[in-house]
């Protein structure tokens, strides 16, 4: 009786479950089993027209193959560099004897490349001197370079000197400021070389001339020129007589209209030079129509 009682509990259920189809639902979801236990991969959707992305470009290596020395040494550049970190790679990880002589045979083909490419350097500079060479006015040679030393300095205190009737230096300081007190020791030196006039402004009392001129640090110097409103600042803290008298003439110049922004570095016995950059333009190309 137990036994048959028991198996009734057990069967009972089963068999209304069988004999009700109509109860499914309660126990069981009819829809598709969905969750971490029951995952199924997402339909595909095909893409639109306008929403397809750009193919992207893979970026082309050179072929890991064996090349003839003939090949590697007329190689383009630019191929011959990507096979070469190829080569090294491959060498670095794997570096066996075949591997590491590839690299170093590489190695050994660019330098030669290297060294053509000097010589061919060298050969044209040489051959076209007059347009291509810059030893007309940078010279290598110690008694040329002196020369342009000397041809330098001399322009720059000519100039200086000639521009002493008609420009000032503006020198911006204030109370307690000891870079201040070294600037006025080197503009002693300055005054007296040259004879120029030097206005100092306080600028806690002169606010109104610092504010005008934008002057927010002390020692500042400012080149002015006479009969203009143009000016070029000279420096921003303690600068050295050197210095001071370089970037003297270079504003003098500049607001004179001898030179320009392009040219502001250059010398006048540099124009027309190798190193004036509009003189290649004003070279007169041969006519190649017959006289």
């Amino acid at each position: 009786m137990l036994a048959s009682h028991s198996s009734a509990t057990v069967t009972q259920p089963l068999a209304l479950l069988e004999a009700s189809p109509r109860h499914e639902a309660q126990y069981y979801d009819s829809t598709p089993k969905k969750g971490w236990y029951w995952y199924h991969d997402p339909a595909v959707q095909p893409e639109k027209p306008d929403e397809q992305k750009p193919a992207i470009m893979e970026q082309q290596v050179p072929e890991n193959r064996k090349y003839t020395k003939e090949e590697l040494y007329d190689m383009y550049p630019d191929q011959f560099q990507e096979l070469l970190k190829v080569r090294m790679k491959t060498a670095v990880q794997y570096p066996t004897e075949e591997y590491v002589a590839e690299y170093l045979t590489m190695q050994d083909i660019a330098r030669r490349k290297a060294a053509a490419f000097s010589s061919a350097v060298q050969f044209v500079t040489q051959k076209d001197a007059a347009t291509l060479s810059v030893n007309d006015v940078y010279p290598t040679a110690i008694p040329g370079s002196e020369a342009r030393t000397q041809m330098k300095e001399k322009e720059i205190q000519d100039t200086i000197a000639a521009a002493k009737d008609n420009h000032a230096i503006l020198f911006f300081w204030k109370p307690g400021c000891r870079f201040c007190d070294k600037q006025v020791g080197i503009l002693k030196y300055f005054t007296e070389k040259y004879g120029w006039q030097i206005k100092p402004i306080n600028i806690q009392e002169q606010t109104g001339i610092a504010a005008r001129f934008n002057i927010t640090s002390t020692p500042t110097l400012l080149l002015i020129r006479q009969g203009g409103e143009q000016y070029l600042p000279i420096s921003v803290g303690v600068v050295s007589l050197s210095e001071m008298e370089l970037k003297s003439y270079q504003a003098i110049r500049y607001l004179n209209g001898d030179t320009q922004i392009d040219t502001f570095t250059n010398s006048d016995f540099e124009k027309g030079g190798s190193l004036d950059p509009s003189a290649i333009l004003k070279i007169k190309q041969p006519s190649t129509t017959p006289p």
